[in-house]
């Protein structure tokens, strides 16, 4: 959502204002993740350090925000290849709250039965088409492995099973350190959202997350939103 002009929510002005170099004076993107062990968190990290040159070099900083541990938060960083010094973790999504951000399906079975239906796509609308697209493979959208197997379908787009075997990778991650990523099963449905503050603290571009793998409104290309705040660069279009 475009949303200049907007003044910031305060709740994120007050969290920014404690952060160095994340205060009023220059352009800034916070993104909110769940849980570090969501699917999304991680696909979203391994996108934002691959952009993290085009964001240095436009002046844009960056602050991720996940519901974990510091511990959990380490290992995160290794994986995905985000700096430590761009993520923050809080153990309950206060933050999330403050800004109306979407806590996912709630049902009196708990958060497992309520996270197995937004699998689904029952309170997590486009997730199974998004989950297809990883299948099924995306002409629009880039590569994003390097391995001669998908090489010999073509190349140049992102071709069948290319996506869900990145996912795949992040799943193995994930559960073979479940309480690294996750300590406590509260919050495993607590979507996020995506914030670009200008230099005056007003918001120039606001995403709220619907579902699960919707932490983006254009998943064949996420960073898409990007490109107007990182000015003209010889880099050409985020590969995301």
């Amino acid at each position: 959502m475009n949303a200049a002009h907007q003044r910031a929510p305060q709740p994120l002005l007050d969290r920014l204002a404690g952060v160095p170099a994340m205060g009023a004076g220059r352009r800034r993107l916070v993104v909110l993740l769940g849980q570090l062990g969501d699917f999304d968190s991680l696909e979203y990290a391994q996108s934002l350090a691959a952009a993290l040159p085009r964001l240095e070099a436009a002046g844009i900083g960056l602050l991720a925000i996940a519901i974990g541990t510091d511990t959990g938060a380490e290992r995160f960083c290794r994986y995905t290849g985000l700096p430590r010094s761009c993520l923050q973790v809080d153990a309950a999504p206060e933050l999330h709250r403050q800004l109306g951000l979407y806590a996912g399906l709630q049902t009196p079975l708990g958060p497992w039965p309520a996270l197995l239906l937004m699998c689904a796509g029952i309170g997590s609308p486009g997730t199974l088409a998004e989950v297809l697209r990883g299948y099924s493979g995306d002409r629009q959208a880039p590569p994003r492995l390097e391995m001669p197997l998908f090489n010999l379908v073509g190349r140049g787009y992102q071709r069948p099973f290319e996506l869900a075997t990145v996912r795949l990778r992040n799943m193995v991650e994930v559960l073979g350190r479940w309480r690294t990523y996750v300590p406590r099963d509260d919050h495993l449905t607590q979507r996020g959202g995506t914030f670009i503050l200008n230099a005056d603290d007003t918001l120039l571009y606001s995403h709220r997350d619907a579902g699960i793998l919707g932490f983006s409104a254009t998943m064949a290309r996420p960073l898409s939103f990007l490109e107007p705040y990182l000015g003209t660069s010889q880099a050409g279009p985020l590969r995301d």
